[in-house]
């Protein structure tokens, strides 16, 4: 397979279907060379988490080059599937908003199609010399490629694991202005957060959907 011409990242969505179409369609303007990973968070909070899925399941059939990273979100409502005792606090973090976007009363009524999407979501993506993940890595563990919590929930500001060493991390869940994630890519940070709130347009310098192509080191905002 020949190498992508871009490679670009995508912070958390949260259900923001509008500025997702817009950042892929007229912005990014999305070509079969690309290549895209999804940070994770595609659901909960915004107001069209299905049409988000839809979405992104849509380019994966039209065999664009897509890979989709699992996020804290999509953890929790997994749960909330399997669990009783996780719908609450799914609930409590947006899981609300998701279930009236696809139209249910439970995750139980999930459509198998949603169910596959979210269960084949990966945990981290490495290309040459980035990794590219929802949170972080444990740091404290021999192979920090083990502890899938961290990656969902735990960011760090350095790591100091040998193995990633001289590798440049992307990732998103916590949520910064677009300034601040544009001053990072310009010091050639290792460490690269793109989630710069689609979700929160409230906080200041916030309400942005972010991309972010570590070839060319250019920012996509919506």
């Amino acid at each position: 397979m020949e190498d992508p011409k871009r490679v670009i990242a995508i912070g958390d969505i949260h259900g923001c279907f509008d500025p997702l179409k817009k950042l892929i369609e007229d912005k990014i303007k999305l070509q079969k060379t690309d290549r895209i990973i999804f940070l994770g968070d595609y659901v909960d909070r915004g107001p069209q988490s299905k049409e988000v899925v839809d979405y992104i399941i849509s380019l994966q059939e039209k065999e664009f080059d897509i890979i989709t990273l699992m996020g804290n979100h999509e953890s929790m409502l997994l749960n909330a599937f399997t669990e009783d005792q996780y719908i609450p606090l799914w609930l409590y973090n947006g899981g609300s908003e998701t279930l009236k976007s696809f139209g249910l009363s439970s995750t139980v009524f999930l459509p198998e199609k949603y169910r596959a999407f979210f269960q084949n979501l990966d945990y981290y993506y490495g290309y040459k010399q980035f990794l590219f993940v929802h949170a972080g890595f444990n740091d404290q563990i021999i192979n920090p490629f083990e502890d899938t919590y961290y990656m969902l929930w735990t960011r760090s500001e350095h790591y100091t694991n040998p193995i990633l060493e001289g590798k440049t991390i992307v990732h998103g869940h916590s949520v910064i202005p677009v300034e601040f994630c544009k001053s990072l890519i310009k010091l050639n940070s290792n460490i690269i957060n793109i989630d710069t709130g689609c979700v929160y347009a409230e906080r200041p310098g916030c309400g942005k959907l972010t991309a972010f192509d570590v070839i060319s080191k250019r920012i996509f905002s919506a």
